[in-house]
């Protein structure tokens, strides 16, 4: 009788010493993989994100708005625009932008003798400059910018033949613009992106400075390499 209870004792401690280490080799495994999931996901997510960020190319395009100024007295108006850029990178921060945009709205110019009422006004920009990526994710990317060029004011092409000054418009004539900004992007793709770009435009019309601010939103599409 007593030597069937060691028996039995022996068994039992022979079956939890075996379940225990069973736990331990499980525990080990389940960690390793873990690991190595973990390792697997971030080597995947800088393979992407050197997959994104080393395309020499960027083109994109969109629509926007710009609050702007169309006269030395004139009340602020609103103004709905579209733009289009090219990017070209040297390396995967620095790169160059040139960008082309049009600006259209209603100036407020009240009551005059003319009889007009809020004439319609354009403005096109063609400006180029230095573009640098602060940031850069798998998902998301923050790059600014400093561009300078020459901006085509059209302020009398809604005055009914009347000259843009009488109505206290700037002269309809090319001058010097500039602008900063921010690129936000978000990454559906390696090389396709939505963008929203917060920026100042500044415009010289009529040997003064208008200070603008406006948001440009679009697609990227991202090409080629950087060697």
């Amino acid at each position: 009788m007593f030597g069937f209870s060691v028996k039995s004792v022996a068994a039992v401690l022979m079956a939890v010493l075996f379940a225990s280490g069973a736990t331990h080799l499980e525990g080990q495994t389940t960690r390793r993989k873990r690991r190595e999931s973990n390792a697997n996901r971030r080597a995947r997510i800088e393979r992407t994100i050197q997959e994104t960020y080393s395309h020499r190319w960027e083109v994109g395009g969109g629509g926007g708005y710009l609050r702007f100024r169309s006269g030395e007295d004139l009340q602020r108006n609103n103004e709905v625009t579209w733009w289009l850029s090219g990017t070209w990178y040297k390396t995967q921060k620095w790169g160059i932008l040139a960008e082309t945009s049009g600006a259209y709205g209603n100036a407020k110019v009240g009551n005059t003798i003319y009889n007009i009422n809020n004439p319609q006004i354009s403005q096109y920009t063609f400006i180029a400059g230095p573009n640098y990526r602060v940031y850069a994710k798998e998902k998301y990317a923050v790059s600014v910018f400093g561009t300078a060029g020459a901006g085509i004011g059209k302020f009398d092409s809604g005055s009914k033949g009347i000259p843009a000054e009488n109505l206290g418009l700037w002269p309809s004539e090319t001058r010097a613009v500039f602008s900063v900004g921010a690129n936000l992007d978000y990454n559906f793709y390696p090389n396709f992106a939505a963008r929203v770009t917060p920026l100042y435009l500044g415009s010289t019309w009529g040997g003064t400075i208008q200070n603008n601010l406006g948001v440009n939103v679009g697609l990227i599409y991202r090409f080629g390499r950087i060697k």
